[in-house]
């Protein structure tokens, strides 16, 4: 067998996996037993060089474009899972061709849509995870990203301090290009509304829908969502000149959504009465590109939101207003950050993984301060958290309680 292995960077332990047996006949010794999607393709999660890495058995052809398309994504800076490999040239022991295989980097704590849902989430938690979707739909259209196969199969979420940020996990249909047509962005509209509403419909036969939740009006406000979103970030708005103060006020409302604007494009009617603004150039990750700019900390945005506000009262708290902000941030980390982080034993550390721990541990130390009447110290926070709260909850592993591949669905749904 004359294995092909298109990589950026050769891992030599690729060159030991079974690659002359079909994907779904390779032995346990080389499998991870971590939660998957629903999938048109066979899809393993496999053991390598002390890592996960997903393996997915596809033809050469659309592997290698689905491996070109992820890396275009990631140089992009949009979510999406990082493509490792293609290997091709498969052979069975008696020389019969097989397809090849796109391998990806497991992304860490993540989860496919149904483990989420097979907990029977409170429908506020739900909806935020939709709600991850819409956003993440948002950002690659505003990149020029044709998706092409929306769903929620084809998207992993990961905790973003107790909400959701969304993944892309499946390119196969994806496209890039310099800017969407209207046409686009309305056709994978409709795929992802039928989609969406399709997969939910499966998760409420199978009785992991509240009830009470109609699928079809969640697909019809996840497309709510984008539209108001979409507006948002794109929209030209007008407004008195004596108004000018709302140009800060659109500025800072994008970067609570936490999107940037590089560039702003203002103009004024003939007489000088009215004036326009709109974002040229808009990008996500305003939140998350500060805080690693000032710490190096890599998290997702919701996260960096809350390290920042609690950077904020850290330099409020000693009286360092006036100081060098990266030397603030810099002591913070030295002092808070890190401190809590390796508190966590060993044992425990898959638990969670360390910026969302830390969100944890403010809302902890906001509750033991309510319940004491007093404010509660991080030192004694944290030794609460690892007694009282983090033994119980599940590790990497087993956080879904269920093995999803055995979920019951009405039908098929394309995914990973």
């Amino acid at each position: 067998m004359a294995l092909d292995i298109s990589a950026a960077r050769l891992d030599p332990a690729l060159l030991d996996l079974p690659w002359q047996l079909p994907l779904e006949e390779w032995p346990p010794s080389h499998l991870a037993a971590l939660p998957r999607g629903i999938s048109r393709h066979v899809v393993r999660f496999v053991k390598l060089s002390g890592r996960v890495v997903a393996v997915k058995e596809i033809h050469a052809d659309l592997a290698r474009r689905e491996y070109d398309t992820l890396r275009m994504l990631r140089r992009l800076e949009q979510p999406a899972v990082e493509p490792l490999a293609v290997v091709s040239g498969r052979t069975t022991p008696e020389g019969e061709p097989m397809d090849a295989c796109l391998v990806t980097r497991h992304l860490r704590f993540s989860l496919p849509y149904r483990a989420i849902f097979s907990q029977k989430l409170r429908p506020d938690t739900a909806r935020r995870t939709l709600d991850a979707l819409a956003v993440l739909l948002v950002r690659l259209h505003l990149s020029g990203v044709f998706w092409g196969d929306v769903s929620l199969s084809n998207t992993l979420f990961r905790r973003d301090a107790g909400d959701f940020a969304a993944y892309l996990v499946d390119a196969e249909t994806a496209s890039v290009y310099n800017q969407l047509s209207d046409g686009q962005r309305e056709h994978d509209l409709i795929i992802a509304h039928g989609n969406i509403a399709g997969e939910l419909m499966d998760l409420e036969a199978g009785g992991f829908l509240d009830q009470r939740e109609d699928p079809i009006e969640i697909a019809n406000l996840i497309m709510h969502r984008y539209e108001l979103l979409w507006r948002e970030l794109t929209e030209t708005e007008r407004f008195e000149r004596g108004d000018s103060w709302r140009v800060e006020e659109r500025m800072r409302r994008l970067n609570n959504l936490g999107f940037d604007i590089d560039e702003l494009d203002i103009t004024t009617d003939f007489d000088g009465t009215h004036i326009q603004i709109r974002p040229k150039i808009v990008e996500a990750g305003y939140h998350s590109r500060r805080l690693m700019h000032l710490t190096g900390l890599d998290v997702e945005e919701n996260q960096a939101r809350r390290m920042l506000n609690d950077l904020d009262s850290y330099r409020a708290a000693t009286d360092r207003q006036n100081d060098d902000e990266a030397q603030v941030a810099h002591d913070w980390l030295s002092r808070i950050y890190e401190p809590v982080t390796r508190t966590v034993p060993a044992a425990l550390a898959t638990k969670v993984e360390p910026a969302e721990l830390f969100h944890e541990v403010l809302e902890h130390r906001w509750y033991l301060s309510e319940r004491a009447g007093r404010d509660t110290s991080i030192e004694e926070t944290v030794r609460d958290y690892v007694d009282t709260v983090l033994p119980s909850k599940p590790d990497e592993v087993t956080i879904l309680g269920v093995d999803t591949g055995e979920i019951p669905i009405r039908a098929a749904i394309s995914g990973n």
